[in-house]
């Protein structure tokens, strides 16, 4: 297939033989046939045994990044075109690619395509690739993606940050077919107006899905505060659940803009919500010392964690809004706090939520964990694809 190799170190290879797509720059004795950057390579062990078909990134710690552990795979359009539509099937199946619906289309490493991230919006897919492989392979991807059925148009979203650490410039516009704007989308029957040219990632937090139907049970009469509001999606939730109102929280006017024409959208009027701008973070500190008090507390806040030497400054983040989060509980109340941070394990935010709890003196039960919906599905032999953890506390129930 080719004749770019990378030969691991002695003893190197045992992440590879459980199947984990990652390949670190400590792990390579050497590479041999000058393949470009994001070219396939043979992926062998110290004694030339063949363990996998591999992007090479050399800008990157993440070196290499497998499509395929098969000897026989062809690394060329029929595979793309094969992994996208197999990623198609299971978000068809699970019953998301409905007209007027949106969801997670491709998810990465876990629809075995490591660097591209893809979210469809009625027919209109936003296109995001962040590896070296990605954007080796972009045609092959843009066209496979342009033969699924109902595909519209295509526009890409390859803003990410990430991009510049595999020796990418940040690339965004239209791609192919269609044009696409500002579009609507329906979920749980409620819409929401969503602007993937200029939102946060794609435009709307597909992964949260699940976690919006839980907090549907917990809503009817009470008040809300909803930090990190976003576009209001929670929100719109609650309220269509019976709350009696909302706070949304954002440090970004124009989310807050967003979520008001979505409330608008599902018949709401201002009289059952308040947008408040400004950072969360002092917002919350500031409710606490005033002694306010809501039934119900979201705690949804952006990546805390981006690097390893950034674990304990999170960590401390996270405690930080638990325990301002359970202070504005009332006995009985309900908080729902989450981390996207991929370095955060559930196990450690659990931990971080119960020494909250113990700061602020209060019995806390768990009556719920949640995790990012089935259009981002987990691979097994990838942990770091279980990203999103979110933890449903209630405040003195024994």
């Amino acid at each position: 297939m080719t004749c770019a190799r990378m030969i691991l170190s002695k003893g190197r290879e045992r992440s590879l033989l459980r199947r984990h797509p990652w390949i670190f720059s400590g792990a390579v004795k050497s590479v041999t046939g000058s393949p470009a950057p994001g070219e396939t390579v043979e992926v062998v062990d110290s004694k030339g045994n063949f363990l996998a078909f591999a992007a090479y990134s050399p800008s990157s710690q993440l070196v290499g990044r497998v499509w395929s552990f098969n000897s026989s795979e062809k690394i060329d359009s029929a595979f793309f075109a094969k992994k996208i539509r197999n990623a198609a099937a299971l978000r068809e199946q699970l019953g998301y690619l409905t007209p007027g619906t949106g969801c997670r289309l491709l998810f990465s490493e876990s629809d075995g395509l490591p660097g591209v991230i893809a979210d469809w919006y009625d027919g209109f897919i936003v296109l995001q690739l962040v590896s070296a492989g990605a954007e080796f392979h972009r045609k092959e991807i843009i066209s496979a993606l342009m033969e699924l059925p109902g595909t519209r148009g295509i526009f890409e979203r390859s803003d990410a940050s990430v991009r510049r650490r595999e020796g990418l410039e940040p690339a965004s516009g239209h791609l192919a077919g269609e044009s696409i704007d500002k579009i609507i989308i329906t979920e749980n029957k409620l819409k929401f107006e969503v602007d993937p040219l200029h939102g946060q990632k794609t435009g709307f937090y597909f992964d949260l899905r699940d976690a919006r139907t839980a907090l549907r049970r917990f809503v009817r009469g009470k008040r809300v505060l909803n930090m990190f509001s976003y576009t209001g999606a929670f929100a719109v939730n609650a309220l269509d659940a019976g709350a009696e109102y909302v706070i949304n929280c954002d440090s970004s006017r124009p989310a807050l803009e967003q979520a008001e024409r979505n409330l608008a959208l599902n018949g709401f009027d201002d009289s059952k919500y308040e947008n408040i701008c400004g950072d969360c973070f002092e917002i919350l500190k500031d409710m606490r010392e005033k002694g306010e008090k809501f039934d119900v507390v979201i705690l949804d806040p952006p990546k805390l964690i981006d690097s390893r030497n950034a674990l304990d400054r999170g960590c401390r983040a996270y405690q930080f809004l638990a325990r301002n989060g359970f202070e504005l509980l009332p006995y009985g109340g309900i908080m729902f706090n989450f981390s996207c941070s991929g370095l955060m394990v559930p196990e450690l935010f659990q931990k971080i939520t119960a020494s909250a709890a113990a700061e602020v003196g209060c019995d806390i039960r768990i009556l719920g964990f949640l995790q990012q919906s089935a259009d981002h599905p987990v691979d097994i032999a990838t942990p770091e694809t279980l990203y999103l953890k979110g933890i449903i506390s209630g405040k003195n129930l024994i």
